[in-house]
């Protein structure tokens, strides 16, 4: 759990005043999570509202929170979490459930088009029919699974997709997946082809420590011959940041994460329904 989720536990059960727009909804949680004593600094802004189909007359919030607080050792540290609050009938909440069905009511923001850009283009026309986006976790069972054949498919239609792929490594499941998409973007930093295609078929244990053994790996897999001071340069680092980045405005919190044509496809089957030019 990350510092900002712990210091906002306190604001879960808080559901009291009528607030109808963004600006309250600013205010309220300001108000609220500032009085936690670990809050040293806090900037709360609604970047998105969504109108909600069901329940009727409520909005969904997408809120980033930044600034700095105390974290368990007593330090001081930067804290950056985007979250989405609920408003309606005179409530603010953090969840909304189905009756009936008992799954909560979740929202997704569509994929901001700035980051359809070159640098995480890995194939498809410019000018494709569709766009697809992919946020994955190499050594997640699923994306294992899932990935490779879906790009495989995309691949064939260059003109009907273009491919954007991110990374998003899930530390605390798979931690010697950080170190791995460090090799994967120095290997693209050297202008290797088709470095993510191959990167699904790195032989390591998915909570391997040794970073070299993991660069052995990945070289052994991609036939490159990277160092260890190669995963560590500022534009490797940079570009991972990003990632992490993107992922966090765009609320993925799993993996593998498909968007299709700016749309989160939650099926992740969407684009083997789309129809296919040679």
């Amino acid at each position: 759990m990350s510092l900002m989720s712990k210091l906002l536990i306190t604001i879960l059960a808080l559901s009291s005043l009528s607030y109808a727009d963004a600006g309250d909804v600013e205010e309220f949680l300001q108000k609220a999570i500032g009085k936690n004593p670990n809050i040293k600094s806090l900037n709360v802004e609604v970047v998105d509202t969504i109108e909600l189909d069901k329940p009727k007359g409520w909005k969904a919030y997408i809120v980033q929170m930044t600034g700095r607080a105390k974290g368990p050792d007593g330090k001081e540290q930067d804290i950056s979490q985007r979250s989405v609050y609920f408003s309606g009938d005179g409530v603010v909440t953090s969840e909304l459930h189905n009756m009936a069905t008992g799954k909560k009511i979740s929202v997704s923001p569509e994929f901001n088009p700035k980051f359809y850009d070159e640098q995480h283009r890995i194939f498809g026309n410019l000018n494709a029919k569709h766009k697809i986006v992919l946020f994955s976790d190499p050594l997640c069972p699923f994306c294992k699974s899932f990935v490779p054949g879906a790009l495989k498919y995309l691949k064939k239609y260059p003109k009907t997709f273009v491919v954007y792929y991110y990374h998003f490594p899930l530390a605390s499941l798979h931690p010697a997946a950080v170190t791995l998409v460090h090799a994967a973007a120095a290997a693209e930093f050297q202008g290797r082809k088709d470095v993510v295609e191959k990167l699904y078929t790195v032989k390591i244990g998915s909570r391997e420590a040794n970073q070299q053994k993991i660069i052995d790996a990945f070289n052994k897999a991609e036939n490159t011959n990277l160092k260890l001071t190669d995963i560590s340069a500022v534009g490797v680092q940079k570009h991972i940041q990003h990632d992490m980045k993107v992922a966090e405005e765009h609320l993925i919190n799993g993996t593998p994460t498909m968007f299709v044509d700016g749309k989160k496809d939650g099926s992740k089957l969407l684009f083997k329904k789309l129809k296919t030019v040679e």
